[in-house]
């Protein structure tokens, strides 16, 4: 009897050590619109893994302070919807998230230098680490309604930005609002900047001379940036300081404006408004026929870990699915946005075109990819600046000034 009793024992221990425990793991996002694919996503995840994954969608502008008070408090969610950059920075210098590489995610190998920028520490030793799986990047244009523009007698495509501002000219002539855009929500401005503002201060090479220090923010070209988007307000809708995002869209979808400054994650939206909506992407066209383009890119955010989970195994797991070619196809697919996964194809058409001129014309976000680490945050100022000029507080040189002389008490490059 004992010796049946023995055997048995020794025979459920050895099942036990070869069996696999299925894992809870949280996953919080500000993505509030892309819960449905992320439901979708953890279900196909768990057929594969046996764990769960609950996508938890807290709004985008509620979720940095729900966020960071959790992590504080030492607890939070297993996986975290991190931004890029200096979002991203801030949490990692504060030893809130986990750092990953090739060795944990080997996914990762297939990713370039570029892109993972957006996933480093800022702070030594943070800033030899990454911290992240990037999920997209994005890139910024102008979206032209085919169906306004054709009704007011518009067939051909702007070829120099003084072109793009005659036709302004003529829409408002013909009571059609030309740009969908208003001065509500400040950030709509910075991205307003971000498209057309490189035509003026010179794009990439601009970039990296700020960042070395050999150029500043006072420079003419930037100046001059800040005033051509300032002047852009006066083809705005009616009210136009009651006009944020949610209305801009609305009114672009619904062929009530020619034009909407704003980036390639829109593209879904719009179609949702209206599915019947006839609209392309464009680069702000430059200054001289057939001079430079430039198209604004940025790492959208990554797909990070809290350093403080106690089921690491599982959540980088987790991470490395998220990296995989495969997901990254299905994200490009289903959320027509581009992938940061290398090796995924954009089925949307529009988005494979505009995707096609970004590759060939990427140029920096300037002040989200460079000065959004700490504060002053070199976004804020420009876009709450931007508003301000609008309202007639202040000049195009006078934010020019603000901008550096803020940006120059942190910006080391600056103060040589």
């Amino acid at each position: 009897m004992r010796r049946t009793l023995r055997t048995l024992t020794l025979a459920l221990a050895a099942c036990t050590s070869t069996l696999s425990f299925a894992v809870d793991l949280s996953f919080w996002s500000w993505r509030v619109e892309d819960k449905d694919f992320y439901d979708a996503i953890a279900k196909e995840y768990k057929a594969i893994s046996g764990d769960d994954v609950k996508f938890i969608a807290y709004k985008n502008t509620e979720y940095p302070t729900v966020l960071s008070a959790a992590l504080a408090a030492g607890s939070g969610p297993d996986i975290i919807h991190t931004r890029a950059y200096g979002g991203l920075a801030a949490l990692a210098d504060a030893d809130y998230l986990l750092p990953v590489n090739k060795g944990n995610v080997p996914n990762l190998a297939a990713f370039g230098d570029g892109i993972m920028l957006g996933a480093m520490g800022r702070k030594p030793p943070h800033d030899k680490n990454t911290y992240g799986v990037p999920f997209a990047t994005q890139a910024l244009g102008i979206f032209y309604n085919k169906q306004v523009l054709a009704s007011a007698g518009i067939t051909a495509m702007p070829r120099t930005w003084d072109e793009f501002k005659n036709i302004c000219k003529t829409l408002k002539e013909k009571r059609i609002t030309c740009i969908a855009n208003g001065g509500k929500d400040t950030p709509g401005l910075e991205q307003m900047f971000g498209v057309m503002g490189p035509n003026f201060y010179g794009g990439t090479a601009y970039y990296n001379a700020v960042m070395a220090g050999t150029k500043n923010f006072n420079d003419p070209g930037f100046v001059k940036a800040i005033e051509e988007a300032v002047a852009l307000k006066d083809y705005f809708p009616p009210n136009q300081m009651g006009v944020g995002e949610n209305e801009s869209r609305t009114l672009f979808a619904s062929n009530l404006a020619a034009y909407y400054f704003t980036g390639t994650w829109n593209i879904d939206t719009i179609k949702d408004l209206n599915p019947k909506a006839d609209f392309g992407i464009m680069p702000a066209p430059p200054l001289v026929a057939g001079g430079p383009v430039y198209v604004p890119t940025f790492a959208d955010g990554n797909y990070s870990i809290n350093a403080k989970t106690t089921k690491r195994e599982a959540a980088l797991k987790f991470l490395n699915f998220l990296a995989s070619k495969d997901y990254g196809q299905k994200f490009t697919q289903q959320l027509k946005q581009m992938s940061a996964v290398p090796g995924t194809v954009a089925t949307d058409p529009i988005l494979a075109s505009y995707g096609e001129i970004a590759a060939r014309n990427s140029t920096p976000f300037l002040m989200l990819v460079g000065f959004r680490y700490q504060n002053p945050n070199g976004s804020v100022v420009l876009r709450d600046g931007i508003q301000k000029v609008m309202q007639g507080q202040g000049t195009p040189a006078s934010l020019a000034a603000e901008i550096q002389t803020g940006l120059a008490t942190w910006h080391k490059p600056f103060q040589k």
